[in-house]
Order: structure tokens, then C-alpha cells, then sequence
């Protein structure tokens, strides 16, 4: 162990700042309980839980209803569809799930609610009526289901979420439920993640506004509205799901489709998705401090996951009252403290390996126009480019096995980089998005466009 790794462990200073953050939480929400998990370097270095109702003292293993992080189990469901190779987040939802009403809008734009359909359901409140009394998804969508030309902007949709649970039935030949416990509950452990409640489980309840009072709740089976949110789950295998979030798992979905849900598929809607949105996850500033995860709530419960990557750190409240206990801002709340107070260590730095391939002639200096640009390489296998002593783009690359390299972050996301070659097979220059960028300014020997002038640099006379 290197002799600054981090210790999981919390402070006792920490621990108490934590159980202090909930007490206030359960106390000024009004809430019958309130259990709370924090997870710091993929494991939880904390839980905590305040209760002031007989019979509802909770632990990590006790269920809550979690409302809409139910969609994010969803967004997971089809991300593996899409990495399988059996839809494409571009195509439109006709193209598996035809005669819905919304053909027309991609797959892609479902899970980012930027298809433009209607927040909720036509007819009552779906939340606490049976799911029964939808039996199709023309009962879902209604005569009218567009708010918005789809693309257009972020519109958050229950409804769009119900067709996305659709999309996984048919292409599964089995119910959402079925493939859900099958592809992520079981292969991560989440025993206690169900679509109904079971033992033990905390009751839902609705606090009176203005006395001290308590009725309980209903509990309705959601039918096809379930993939938007039905699910029950506890502290400690959302803290799980959490993980799987932030680093990706194998089992279910790679590194890198995880940080693509972490990415903003949406341009920000002020007051609801100020950083945008992104595949099945919400996206938030902290004082500075990037938030990914998903709230939740359905009568009787309210819910909140986030995580920091930066950090490596994720917080997780549950508890069971309708309203008054904000629990997405006791979860930043939770995960600040952490943060704050105990930082985490970088990552030591590393060489390269003596058996790494390591293409050195690429690293320096390197000039856009007449705009210095550094290209750095990493033992990870990456590039990074970034401007010297000049503003300028920056950005991240990760190599392909064609030798070219994509880029992850900035303005070249996903374009791509190529050292292009001389017939002597000397490095001639760079090639990123039709840019190329050369050893020296406006390099002669390379094909830079629209020519260099013949006569080259020169003062004047």
C-alpha cells in the first residue's frame, strides 16, 4: 500500500457532522424516518437513520420506494440493448416499437426527455391510481402526447420513460421486471431492489402541512408506468447501483457507456436541468462541485442519489413522507461534508511500463496557425493536448487499435485524431478534424491549407 492511500475510514468528526446533517433533515422535513448511506471509494463508510414513528426504524436493509431513480435502472436496460448492438441511440422508436403515437422520436432523445412528450399521463393522478386502468399505451400517451417538437428542448416525461420500458419488452421477449432482476439486480447483488415491497419495508405516509398529523399512503402497482417508477430499494444496494454509476461494471455496463449516461445529452433548462440532462441521469452544481444521479419521489416517499466523481464520493437518502424532507439536497448535502472535510487523495502518478509501446515522437510541442499547443502522453494509454501560455481548446484522447485516437472531452469530443506520415515514413503532422497541426508555425514541409507564403517569415522593411 503506497504510504499516502487514502483511508476509507471517516473522522469521528465527519461521522457526527453527517448524523447531524440527518437529524436536522428528519427533524425540520417531519418526517416518520429517514435512513441515509455514504459510499466513498466504492465502498459505504457510513450510514445513518433517524426515526421519531414506532415500528419504522430503519437500517440499510430496510425498503423505501425510490419513485424516479426507477428511470435509471431503465436508462441501464437500454444502454446494454445498445452496446449489444440491437438498437442505436439514433434510431427512432418505430423502428423496434412501431405504432406507439411517437415514432418519430430517437431512441436517445427518450432517455434524455428530450423527445417533447408530455410530462404525465391524460386522466388522474397515475401515482396513486392503479396501474390496471392503463392497459395500453394509448392510455399512457393520450390524443395528444407532444408538448414540444422533439429535440428541441428538455422536457421532463413520465410517459416517455413507459415507452422506453416497452422498447426493453420487446426486444427481450420478456417483462421489464424480468429483464431487470435478470441483467442488473442479480449480476449486482441488489437482493433487496424489487418491484414490490418486501419485509422489512417502511410504510408511506403523508404529514399534514399544518399539524402534527399522519395518514398512510396508497401503494399502487403502476402497471405500465413501472419503468418510470416503481421500484423499492434500500440504502445499501443503491449505494451500489451508485458505484456501477461512477466506474461502470462489466457485468452490466462498461466504463464507458456509464460515463456516457454521466454525460449532458440536453441543452440546460433553467430551474430543471441546469446542467443538462443526461441518459437517465440528472446533472447539478454543488457550489462548484459536479453532481450526477437522480431523485425520486411517489406518494408517501422521496428519494435522492448523487455522486461526484471528482470526489469518488456518493450519498444516498430515503424517506417516507410525501413532501417536506428535500432528500436529492440532503444527499449533496451529505456528500459535500465528506468531500470537504476529508479530500481525496489523487491518484499516484505513474510511468510507463518497460514493456509499453510508446509513441514519443508525438509528445511536445505542436503548432495550430501560430498557437502553441502542447501534446502530453499518458501511462494510461491517452493523449492529452491543451494550448500553451494562450487560450486555446484542450481535450482528452483515447487511443483506437487503428492507431488514430478519439477524442473524449471539449470541443473535439469524439472527433478524431491522426499522425499522418511522410513516404519515408517520417512524422509529418497532425491531423485533428480537418486541423492540422505542425512542428513549426505554418510549417512549409507539411500540407498546410491555402499554401504558406514562399518568401516565410519576415520583419518589416
Amino acid at each position: 500500500m503506497d504510504a499516502l492511500s487514502e483511508d476509507l475510514e471517516l473522522l469521528p468528526s465527519t461521522r457526527r457532522a453527517l448524523n447531524h446533517r440527518i437529524a436536522v433533515a428528519q427533524s425540520e422535513g417531519r418526517a416518520p424516518s429517514v435512513v441515509a448511506a455514504v459510499v466513498r471509494g466504492g465502498e459505504v463508510v457510513w450510514e445513518g437513520s433517524r426515526t421519531s414513528v414506532e415500528g419504522h426504524g430503519p437500517d440499510g436493509d430496510v425498503q423505501y420506494r425510490i419513485g424516479s431513480i426507477t428511470k435509471t435502472f431503465t436508462a441501464v436496460l437500454v444502454m446494454r440493448l445498445r452496446d449489444e448492438g440491437l438498437l442505436a441511440l439514433s434510431d427512432p422508436l418505430g423502428k423496434h416499437l412501431p405504432g406507439t403515437g411517437a415514432d418519430e422520436v430517437t431512441i436517445g432523445q427518450l432517455l434524455a426527455h428530450s423527445a417533447g412528450l408530455a410530462a404525465e399521463t391524460p386522466g388522474e393522478w397515475w401515482e396513486r391510481t392503479p396501474g390496471a386502468q392503463r392497459p395500453e399505451l394509448a392510455d399512457v400517451l393520450g390524443e395528444e402526447p407532444f408538448k414540444h417538437a422533439p429535440g428541441t428542448r428538455h422536457h421532463y416525461s413520465n410517459t416517455g420513460y413507459t415507452l422506453l420500458g416497452s422498447l426493453v419488452e420487446a426486444l427481450r421477449g420478456k417483462p421489464w421486471e424480468d429483464v431487470l432482476r435478470a441483467e442488473v439486480l442479480e449480476p449486482l447483488g441488489l437482493h433487496r431492489t424489487s418491484a414490490r415491497p418486501q419485509a422489512p419495508h417502511a410504510g408511506g405516509w403523508a404529514v399534514h402541512p399544518w399539524a402534527d398529523l399522519m395518514m398512510p399512503e396508497p401503494a399502487e402497482d403502476l402497471g405500465l408506468m413501472a419503468p418510470a417508477g416503481q421500484l423499492w430499494s434500500t440504502t445499501r444496494d443503491l449505494a451500489r447501483f451508485a458505484v456501477l454509476l461512477a466506474r461502470g461494471d462489466e457485468r452490466v455496463l462498461s466504463a464507458r457507456s456509464a460515463q456516457e449516461m454521466r454525460t449532458s445529452a440536453t441543452p440546460p433548462e433553467p430551474g430543471l436541468a441546469d446542467l443538462g440532462y443526461g441518459l437517465g441521469l440528472q446533472l447539478a452544481d454543488q457550489r462548484g462541485r459536479r453532481l450526477v444521479g437522480h431523485g425520486g419521489s411517489l406518494p408517501g416517499f422521496v428519494a435522492g442519489l448523487w455522486l461526484s466523481e471528482a470526489d469518488d464520493v456518493a450519498a444516498v437518502v430515503l424517506a417516507n413522507c410525501t413532501s417536506g424532507l428535500p432528500p436529492s439536497t440532503v444527499a449533496a448535502d451529505l456528500l459535500g461534508i465528506v468531500a470537504d472535510a476529508e479530500p481525496r487523495f489523487p491518484t499516484p502518478w505513474r510511468p510507463f511500463a518497460e514493456t509499453d509501446r510508446v509513441p514519443l515522437e508525438l509528445a511536445g510541442v505542436w503548432y495550430w496557425g501560430t498557437a502553441p499547443h502542447a501534446l502530453r502522453l499518458k501511462a494510461d494509454g491517452s493523449l492529452e493536448l491543451g494550448p500553451v501560455g494562450v487560450t486555446g481548446r484542450a481535450a482528452r484522447f483515447r487511443a483506437e487499435p487503428d492507431g488514430t485516437w478519439t477524442g473524449l472531452t471539449g470541443y473535439y469530443a469524439g472527433e478524431t485524431l491522426r499522425a499522418v506520415r511522410r513516404e519515408d515514413g517520417s512524422l509529418s503532422h497532425l491531423d485533428l478534424a480537418s486541423f492540422v497541426f505542425t512542428r513549426e508555425p505554418y510549417d512549409p514541409q507539411a500540407p498546410v491549407p491555402g499554401g504558406v507564403d514562399p518568401q516565410g517569415w519576415r520583419g518589416i522593411g
